[in-house]
């Protein structure tokens, strides 16, 4: 459960940068005359052969736009009837070992609903090149995910998310019960699979995937990582196959033994607190503090409280000129809030849309809430991400867990009778509680699936890694599933994001990459790593030319607040996306052989300089190259450079006057 939460105009999370991005379309299970066995013809054994000779027996190809080697395998749609004769396929991505192989290092993404194999090159790429060294890294699609039958429901799930409604009156219960009711349906039909079938891509259900994959690679051990949701797939497998992992690594944990609602209590208090904290960073941040007007969680409940009574309107920049006249509410500074408080980096960026808000500008705070809930800004209409799918989150997620007890309708009232202790004991976030809400209303949602044991894990080395600043997964679920192992270990991260591996910080990346490479487990069972709960906050600078010393400093502030515009700090660095700049016309960023292309198209990002022309980022020098025509305040032919070494330069001419500018 939980890496990846999208509630009614509330929450959408962080998305993938996705490297191996597909777009297949839902298909129908097929028949399978053999469902024990897969229909590609397996090896008998490993001994004697590389991996990259398995993969090729089994009709192997290079996965789009990867480094990787994609391999189809046909699994039955049900593994534990026989008599089910239909299957499906899944894909598993395998990036073979550069040396000596150790090994084989299985990554399962978090969600559910992210594409595993949208984040192998990503992710690959932050291991410690020991990893991939000694390891086959494998990466794969779950059932129902991306390649693996790309279940889809975006249209039905941008209604949903902006449904805009509160559970403090009967009224506002009821319309949430009916927009998670016509979520449901519009889902399922969206997706165009037999609702019959849906009952077949629960985590019990895609670990015998795995188990298929491991056998026809024929390691007896493996070494299985996951984050998030992925906690949830390999603690399941890990209680399954026990005899199959050489170590264990959770990374973001869920504690399987927690009900359903339960979860939510846990995860809706963590949300509060971690956005707490992220206002309270800011209080001791001079400059942020000073931006929000002194006390960033005064002016938060402040904002919250009159979006409450009202929606404010704002009006936001569009491309080609002009702007729409659009309104923010309580749900969406709440979508905003949540949903950028995965990261230090998104906690930082969500302060700067408060500090905004704080003179007047909802655009950045509703740049952040289109962002979340995979919206075009411009249009609002919804834009696939092919690394991530609602539908399969909801099919999962509604197979693994119950919510209360009875007929559909006694389930929604017995869940919103529940809400009402959390609503009065949590000040902020508390529609956390009311995410899985549509599960109720799924097909095949049951009301008694039961929770499983507490794992164990006899004779399987396990690291659990956490958060004190992870409101998805409460650290509390690492705490308590660590304390139950026979062999575990304990990383906290102060601070830090929901998932802590391969964030490029030595503690604990360190401590992994020696568990996988080496076979070195810590030295003590609890080991705690410095963090922090948000990035250096960057403040908001000077809304429009006055306010600069030169135009180097304009410059300056421009690239800053490129980098963190929220199209472009989340971009998946593929897709090409036109967006408007904050005081009207229109900026494009797109990939190129070498690196990124800039457009801008009389956009002004500082009132008053409006710049025309391109710009591009080498990605083998990282040497940043703007070439623009400026007029408003002045007229100008200039050309900026931010170099690798922190250099910036700025030459041409501006207001009548020649231009050699560096710093």
């Amino acid at each position: 459960m939980r890496s990846w939460i999208r509630l009614p105009a509330l929450i959408a999370l962080a998305l993938l940068s996705g490297a191996c991005a597909l777009l297949p379309t839902a298909v129908a299970p097929t028949s399978m005359p053999q469902p024990a066995v897969t229909g590609n013809a397996a090896p008998s054994t490993s001994e004697g052969r590389d991996t990259a000779a398995i993969l090729a027996e089994l009709g192997s190809y290079p996965c789009p736009d990867s480094t990787f080697t994609c391999v189809k395998l046909t699994v039955p749609l049900d593994h534990f009837d026989p008599a089910n004769t239909a299957a499906i396929e899944v894909v598993f991505a395998v990036l073979p070992a550069s040396g000596e192989r150790q090994g084989m290092f299985v990554t399962v993404t978090g969600g559910p609903g992210t594409s595993g194999l949208a984040a192998a090159d990503n992710y690959t790429a932050a291991f410690d090149p020991s990893i991939p060294e000694h390891f086959d890294i494998v990466f794969f699609d779950q059932r129902g995910v991306g390649a693996s039958g790309g279940l889809q429901c975006i249209n039905a799930a941008a209604a949903y998310y902006q449904t805009d409604t509160r559970t403090d009156t009967p009224e506002g219960e009821a319309a949430l019960i009916e927009a998670a009711r016509t979520f449901a349906r519009d889902c399922v039909a969206e997706m165009g699979v037999p609702p019959d079938t849906l009952r077949y891509y629960s985590t019990r259900q895609a670990i015998e995937d795995l188990e298929m994959f491991r056998q026809i690679i024929g390691d007896e051990k493996f070494w299985l990582y996951g984050e998030s949701y992925g906690t949830q797939y390999a603690q399941t497998y890990a209680a399954a196959y026990p005899d199959h992992l050489a170590g264990l690594i959770l990374d973001g944990t869920v504690d399987l033994t927690l009900s359903g609602p339960d979860y939510y209590v846990e995860q809706a208090q963590a949300f509060n607190d971690v956005l707490v904290m992220t206002l309270e960073a800011c209080n001791a941040d001079p400059a942020c503090a000073a931006q929000v007007g002194g006390d960033a969680l005064a002016f938060y409940d402040d904002l919250a409280a009159e979006l409450a009574v009202s929606p404010q309107p704002f009006a936001f920049p569009l491309p080609a000129g002009g702007t729409a006249e659009r309104t923010f509410s309580l749900g969406d500074l709440e979508t905003a809030a949540a949903g950028y408080s995965y990261s230090e980096g998104g906690r930082m960026i969500f302060l700067r849309g408060l500090a905004a808000a704080a003179r007047g500008d909802l655009t950045l705070l509703a740049r952040i809430v289109y962002d979340q809930l995979s919206l075009d800004p411009v249009t609002l209409e919804p834009v696939l991400d092919p690394a991530w799918s609602d539908a399969a989150y909801y099919t999962i997620e509604c197979n693994d867990y119950s919510f209360f007890a009875g007929t559909p309708e006694e389930r929604a009232e017995a869940w919103m009778r529940a809400g009402d202790a959390v609503d009065a004991s949590i000040p902020r976030l508390s529609a956390i509680f009311y995410g899985d809400l549509p599960c109720v209303f799924w097909p095949q949602g049951e009301d008694n699936v039961p929770r499983p044991e507490p794992l164990i894990a006899e004779g399987i080395p396990t690291i659990v890694l956490g958060a004190t600043a992870d409101a998805a997964t409460p650290l509390a679920n690492a705490q308590r599933v660590f304390s139950r192992l026979a062999d575990g270990y304990l990383i906290v991260t102060e601070g830090g994001p929901h998932i802590t591996f391969g964030w490029g910080r030595n503690c604990p990346d360190a401590q992994v990459t020696n568990f996988l490479v080496k076979g070195q487990l810590p030295d003590q069972r609890e080991l705690t790593c410095g963090g922090q709960v948000i990035r250096s906050y960057v403040p908001l600078q000077p809304v429009d030319v006055s306010g600069y010393a030169d135009v180097l400093d304009i410059f300056t502030a421009i690239d800053t607040d490129i980098y963190f515009l929220p199209e472009y700090y989340y971009w998946d660095l593929e897709t090409p996306i036109t967006t408007s700049c904050p005081y009207g016309g229109g900026f494009t960023f797109e990939p190129s052989g070498e690196g990124e292309l800039f457009t801008f198209t009389n956009c002004a990002f500082v009132d008053g300089f409006i710049m025309t022309g391109t710009g591009s980022l080498n990605y083998d020098t990282w040497l940043t190259t703007v070439a623009v025509t400026v007029t408003g305040a002045a007229d100008g032919s200039l050309t900026y450079t931010h170099a690798d070494d922190g250099t910036r330069r700025v030459t041409g001419t501006y207001n009548g006057q020649s231009v050699d500018l560096s710093r």
